[in-house]
């Protein structure tokens, strides 16, 4: 069976992540598509979920923002989520995206309100 170009690069990705990461990290996933972007901080060990954000939000979704401008909020929601759970080092899985954009814009915003990565 033959896998596409996209999963791949998918693979390719999270292996490297995983071959580095150790156990006082989260994995920090995103996700975005043409209108919205989500990002969730995932515990490989146990195989959960421990924080999430999403644009599809009430609260954000209500803000009517640009795509720049949703991705800096989900940004800031997952951080401040993440501060309460006393996460402040992750690893930061792109995924198949570039990391260009609205990834970028993302990453440098949690890298603002006290993300480690």
């Amino acid at each position: 069976m033959k896998i596409s170009t996209l999963d791949r690069k998918k693979f390719r990705v999270r292996n490297k992540l995983k071959k580095v990461s150790s156990k006082d990290r989260f994995r920090l996933c995103v996700s975005r598509s043409t209108k919205n972007i989500s990002a969730q901080i995932i515990d490989d060990v146990n195989k959960i979920t421990l924080v999430s954000a999403s644009s599809v939000e009430k609260n954000i979704r209500e803000q009517k923002k640009s795509k720049s401008e949703l991705s800096t909020l989900v940004a800031e929601t997952l951080a401040k989520k993440a501060q309460d759970k006393k996460i402040k080092k992750v690893y930061f899985d792109r995924g198949i995206y570039k990391y260009h954009g609205r990834v970028k814009i993302f990453a440098e915003t949690l890298r603002k309100n006290g993300m480690e990565f």
